[in-house]
């Protein structure tokens, strides 16, 4: 069902997939992965606080960088832009080389107004591979 549930989400079949993720999870209740694509699908329909239901159980079965990271995304969706800077400065923590985390959490600190953070992370995100960065250090660090 998990394996499934990957497939139908990359056919677009978004509700199909989450099915498939549910019955993965009622067969292990203890399967962080299927949670967090559940997540994943949740948020891709824009239903970000069910997203962020299943990204904090991922987390409390398995705490790693993808969870974290994706949960700030759909908390930044919701405005929640501590919330956010919160889940990725928890990724950076597990993983201080996940180019990703840096990128999202500066556009939480863009959002709030930390214009200095906001262009140290997209700087870090750049160094670290994240070549989409740039454009933001030229729009919005110079």
């Amino acid at each position: 069902f998990y394996n499934r549930g990957i497939i139908k989400f990359d056919l677009g079949k978004y509700y199909e997939a989450i099915a498939d993720y549910t019955e993965a999870i009622e067969l292990n209740p203890n399967y962080a992965k299927a949670y967090h694509n559940r997540g994943v699908v949740k948020n891709k329909l824009k239903n970000y606080k069910s997203a962020i239901e299943d990204y904090s159980i991922a987390i409390e079965l398995d705490p790693n960088v993808m969870p974290y990271n994706n949960r700030g995304i759909a908390k930044n969706s919701l405005e929640n832009y501590y919330g956010a800077i919160s889940d990725y400065s928890k990724a950076i923590e597990i993983d201080s080389n996940y180019p990703d985390a840096y990128a999202n959490r500066g556009i939480s600190k863009y959002y709030i107004g930390d214009m200095n953070g906001a262009c140290e992370d997209w700087g870090k995100s750049i160094n670290l591979g994240y070549i989409s960065a740039n454009q933001w250090i030229r729009d919005q660090c110079n």
